[in-house]
């Protein structure tokens, strides 16, 4: 369980996951060029640039799916090498990709332990394999609940499901695993205005219990609605780290056009 009381974010918060110097080279092409990255504990931390700056490898970098030729990357201080994105979940950090690694054929309890899967106590379990379904629903209803995301039963088919309520499947599997960062990418781009209106509530609610949240988007009224800070990507490094109430949203977009100086 994650803390429910919402943390007041300081220049002395503590920085939960951080890189320094990241850098990916694909033949002539580079993709990450000495990018740095850090998420504070607690917060909303909104990934923006534009086609080609970087933002997927970064997070990739972060989440284990690729792995920098060069470079550090810290958890709670401590430099870790992540080679595969199982590394990263044990480290605490989940990532719900655009594609959301949803099987629609399963259901919503069978979704949230994906590759996690509970099997039942004693001979049952171990011999033959045999599922714990009862405990897996129990934990999904709950886990659900928490965060708010309505379904009718947790035994339906993802693929009844409309896109917002798979996005929330997703996000939920992910805040139920995290014990440091969850990773978001575009949880809003193929969504209405009412499903993502839901998708962003299930984020703030998703940080209230304790967890950072990064946030990689291209709509700049979600990401001045939601993030604390701003890290601005261009051109394989991160050229602007800012507070969310220190730029406009023209400005924003200008650092990450190369149009106005980045600089933080």
């Amino acid at each position: 369980m994650h803390d429910a009381q919402r943390m007041t974010l300081t220049t002395d918060t503590p920085v939960v996951l951080q890189a320094r110097g990241l850098r990916k080279q694909y033949g002539q092409v580079v993709a990450l060029d000495g990018a740095d990255f850090e998420v504070r504990a607690g917060e909303i931390l909104a990934v923006i640039g534009d086609n080609g700056a970087g933002k997927s490898s970064l997070i990739k970098a972060l989440a284990g799916a690729l792995i920098p030729d060069t470079g550090e990357i810290r958890v709670d201080g401590r430099p870790i090498h992540f080679r595969s994105p199982a590394d990263a979940r044990a480290a605490g950090i989940e990532t719900v990709y655009q594609d959301l690694a949803l099987a629609p054929a399963m259901s919503i309890a069978d979704n949230l332990f994906l590759g996690r899967e509970v099997r039942s106590p004693g001979i049952a379990g171990t011999v033959f394999r045999r599922l714990d379904r009862p405990r897996m629903q129990r934990e999904a209803a709950d886990a659900l609940a928490a965060l708010g995301v309505n379904i009718r039963a947790i035994t339906q088919a993802v693929e009844t499901l409309s896109g917002g309520q798979r996005q929330g499947i997703a996000v939920a599997r992910s805040a139920a695993f995290a014990r440091h960062v969850v990773m978001l990418d575009e949880p809003t781009a193929a969504l209405g205005v009412r499903e993502s209106g839901m998708v962003l509530d299930l984020i703030r609610r998703v940080r209230d219990r304790g967890l950072s949240v990064v946030l990689i988007s291209h709509n700049m009224p979600h990401v001045f609605d939601l993030a604390d800070r701003i890290h601005i990507q261009r051109l394989g490094k991160r050229v602007a780290l800012v507070e969310k109430t220190s730029i406009s949203m023209s400005d924003a977009v200008g650092v990450m056009t190369g149009a106005v100086a980045g600089g933080g």
